[in-house]
Parts: C-alpha cells; sequence; structure tokens
C-alpha cells in the first residue's frame, strides 16, 4: 500500500501564501510524475501542475507566474508553493505520483489522499 499525507491547507486573504506539503509512503520502489490536483467546491478535480523526476515542470494557465511546485525526492515529498492567491483558488487540494512498486512497474497512481483545504478570502 501507498499512503498520500497532505498538509499546509488554511484560510488566506487574496494576494496571501500558503505552502502545501505532501508526503508519499509505503512500498515504493521509485516515484515518477509528482502531481498536485485541486478540487472546488461543486466542480471536478483538476490538475494543478506536475513535476517530473528530472525536475521538468508544468502548470495550468491560471497559476503560471504564482505556483511553483518542487519536490524533495530523498523524503518522497512534493510541495506547492502557491502565492499571490485569488479567490479562484479556493479548493480541496489533492496530490498523487506516479508510483512503481517493483523495477519493471511503469508507475500508475495510487489512491487518494484526504487532501488539504485551501480557502482564499476577497
Amino acid at each position: 500500500q501507498v499512503q498520500l499525507v497532505e498538509s499546509g491547507g488554511g484560510s488566506v486573504q487574496a494576494g496571501g501564501s500558503l505552502r502545501l506539503s505532501c508526503t508519499v509512503s509505503g512500498n515504493i520502489y521509485a516515484i515518477n510524475d509528482m502531481r498536485w490536483y485541486r478540487q472546488p467546491p461543486g466542480m471536478q478535480r483538476e490538475l494543478v501542475a506536475s513535476i517530473t523526476s528530472d525536475d521538468s515542470t508544468h502548470y495550468i494557465a491560471s497559476v503560471k507566474g504564482r505556483f511553483t511546485i518542487s519536490r524533495d525526492s530523498a523524503k518522497n515529498t512534493v510541495f506547492l508553493q502557491m502565492n499571490n492567491l485569488k479567490p479562484e483558488d479556493t479548493a480541496h487540494y489533492y496530490c498523487n505520483a506516479a508510483v512503481s512498486r517493483t523495477y519493471y512497474d511503469p508507475g500508475n497512481l495510487v489512491s487518494w489522499g484526504k487532501g488539504t483545504l485551501v480557502t482564499v478570502s476577497s
């Protein structure tokens, strides 16, 4: 089993900052992509940012220039630094990762964690 534990959410005013963390633990041979998703109230979950094992990053347009994804591969941890937060960033934030459990395993996303809530007020 592989577990995801997210932390760092909270309530901030527009223009504020938060740093989310997510640690992956359990039966892990290697972690490939690491990702942050969010699910606003009443809406579907969407991919926000991703980072590969060689630190290539991708962001959706609405967060580009404001959010930064990074990882500490030695600690199986991914971070999301969120600056200049806007009310539309309000959502539950979830991480996920493409985890390989053996040398031959190409890696698959794992079961979702509980997420962490980010609330941005205007």
